[in-house]
């Protein structure tokens, strides 16, 4: 195994407490650094899209945003879209990100999937860039739209994986320094094999624990760990 595999270097991360558009803290492990290294190729992509896709909380949306600082490109949400608003929402940008493009595979969306349809046209013609964020592959998505179905095959796409054992390790000794609080490793290991595997729950969680020791006045420990992931456990229920 590579010290890649066993330590992530660092590059943007995207965390609840703070904007995630610089690149000096995000870390880089196996299960995101094909995605990273495509934001990085920019703007040297073969076709005018890029899609991002994965699980919830793998750092899509991140990667989407810190791709939107360096491009100068807006940020929008797949569903606000609209065919008769894009010029004015455009304007003279070279390049924009949508998020929770999937979405628009339902038939309640089918104006907004004519819209990205537009916008891919659009960029195209520019020589701009399209990036978009989904859970599934466009090969998954059901859009009624051949036509957009075929730009869309046509594009680039990368698979971001669940953050491994390694990463969450480094994610959750991250946020704890950046709140402050010591933390032993024993209390890491503990949240490690238990929690669920995304950025938003490490955020979450130690933004709990942060609280929960402060108004007990206590440092972090198992026994405190434990109590905040069983109330998270019951929240979910």
């Amino acid at each position: 195994m590579d010290d890649r595999a066993r330590t992530p270097r660092q590059l943007p991360l995207d965390l609840p407490h703070r904007p995630a558009r610089g690149r000096d803290d995000f870390l880089l492990a196996p299960c995101n650094d094909e995605a990273v290294r495509w934001i990085d190729l920019w703007p040297s992509w073969p076709a005018p899209a890029l899609v991002l896709h994965g699980p919830g909380g793998c750092g899509k949306t991140h990667l989407l945003n810190v791709w939107a600082t360096r491009a100068d490109a807006p940020v929008w949400e797949a569903g606000e879209l609209a065919v008769e608003d894009l010029d004015r929402r455009l304007g003279a940008a070279m390049a924009v990100a949508v998020d929770h493009a999937d979405t628009l595979a339902s038939e309640d969306r089918a104006e907004a999937g004519d819209a990205l349809f537009h916008l891919y046209n659009m960029m195209r013609e520019r020589g701009g860039h399209l990036l978009l964020a989904a859970r599934e592959a466009p090969a998954r998505w059901a859009f009624g739209r051949a036509d957009l179905r075929s730009r869309l095959a046509a594009a680039p796409a990368v698979g971001l994986g669940a953050p491994d054992d390694a990463l969450l390790a480094a994610v959750l000794t991250k946020l704890f320094g950046d709140r402050q609080l010591p933390v032993g490793p024993e209390v890491i290991r503990y949240l490690t094999a238990r929690m669920p595997r995304t950025f938003a729950a490490a955020g979450t969680i130690v933004a709990d624990l942060d609280r929960l020791a402060l108004a007990e006045r206590r440092r972090v420990t198992t026994a405190l760990a434990r109590r905040v992931l069983d109330e998270e456990d019951r929240r979910t229920e």
